[in-house]
């Protein structure tokens, strides 16, 4: 069982209390009120979860006290009230030490949808338009916006690559471990024999930068305008509207061409290179810190199959906690709590093991 020390759960609570007070004064200035009470909000409910520890643990002993009683009833009393406190302290710990666990700082963020299609053909193409249109349900049920950043329309329906803009609470907390391959296992409306396809799609769920995240130099940039191609709408491709950013440090490129102004494609594209910037200085700082970026739920590496969307049978499988759930309509129509929800949890569980151990 998790037990947190004492002494760690009175710092809290003392902390806690001493931010209360710095604010009760009404003497702090304006940024450093911000400060204060911004700490006090994540720590508050952690000091709430020690405080119920403590309670517990203090009741506990108590308990113990009376089972050694003369009186047979009040020790068999004593004793079964112990049972029950000890279920619910191991609850109250395992509350604390979650509250405890160090938090992903991107997990408030937006967060950039990125789906491309992979093998397959156009049953992939068709397949990433599924997923997107997957995605636009959850988060609308979520309460979530989703903005169209870019995307490249397949022949045959769906999306070579789709990019989207997802802002929200939690977002990226939620969908973080949907990056990774998606395979699909389908008989595709063309086939007239009634064989199943193998497709797939390749999801990326990237944290969305703010302009104070980093900065980008402009003589760092070349910035290329030139004439659209493509399906796009009626006129895209009589004005030098397209706009392509190569970040030369790094050699990332953006190609942003959906608008017909110049300068709103220029404020995608910025956008998308702001995001892809800041991700792989994540990246960078996560290997300098763990040697490896890999977690129970999977590495989030684009290459990594981790999951199975088989219609004929109609379930969906996610291969990192090796879950079934046969739901697959449902699933494709947005419903993706029960699914999300597992890889937080077991996300969770890991962690908790290794501060455990």
């Amino acid at each position: 069982m998790i037990s947190i020390p004492a002494d760690r759960i009175a710092a809290i609570e003392a902390r806690r209390d001493e931010l209360q007070a710095q604010m009760a004064t009404g003497d702090l200035p304006g940024e450093r009120f911000v400060a204060v009470s911004k700490e006090y909000a994540e720590l508050e409910p952690v000091a709430v979860a020690a405080g119920e520890v403590r309670r517990l643990r203090a009741e506990a002993e108590l308990l113990a006290f009376m089972t050694q009683d003369s009186d047979e009833e009040l020790r068999a009393m004593a004793s079964e009230e112990l049972r029950a406190n000890q279920e619910a302290l191991a609850a109250a710990n395992r509350r604390l030490a979650l509250a405890l666990l160090p938090r992903d700082a991107a997990d408030e963020r937006a967060a950039m949808l990125e789906i491309r299609a992979g093998t397959g053909g156009d049953e992939a193409a068709l397949f990433a338009g599924d997923l997107f249109r997957m995605y636009q349900k959850y988060a609308e049920g979520q309460g979530w916006r989703v903005e169209l950043i870019s995307a490249s329309s397949s022949e045959a329906g769906g999306y070579k690559e789709v990019v989207a803009s997802v802002t929200g609470a939690g977002v990226f907390a939620k969908l973080k471990f949907e990056s990774g391959v998606h395979r699909v296992q389908r008989v595709p409306a063309t086939e007239a024999q009634g064989r199943i396809h193998t497709s797939a799609a390749t999801v990326a769920v990237l944290p969305e930068a703010e302009e104070v995240d980093l900065r980008i130099d402009e003589k760092d940039l070349r910035i290329d305008i030139y004439r659209a191609s493509g399906p796009g709408g009626q006129g895209v491709n009589t004005t030098n509207s397209a706009v392509r950013i190569t970040h030369l440090p790094t050699g990332t490129v953006v190609i942003q061409q959906d608008e017909r102004s110049q300068l709103k494609n220029k404020a995608k594209a910025m956008k998308v290179l702001r995001t892809r910037l800041y991700e792989a200085e994540r990246e960078r700082l996560d290997a300098e810190r763990t040697g490896a970026r890999r977690s129970m739920v999977g590495s989030g590496d684009r290459s990594e199959r981790i999951r199975t969307y088989n219609f004929p049978q109609g379930r969906v499988t996610d291969h990192r906690i090796n879950l079934t759930l046969h739901r697959l309509p449902e699933i494709m129509m947005g419903e993706l709590n029960e699914l999300i929800g597992a890889l937080v949890a077991q996300d969770e569980a890991d962690r908790l093991a290794q501060l455990d151990s």
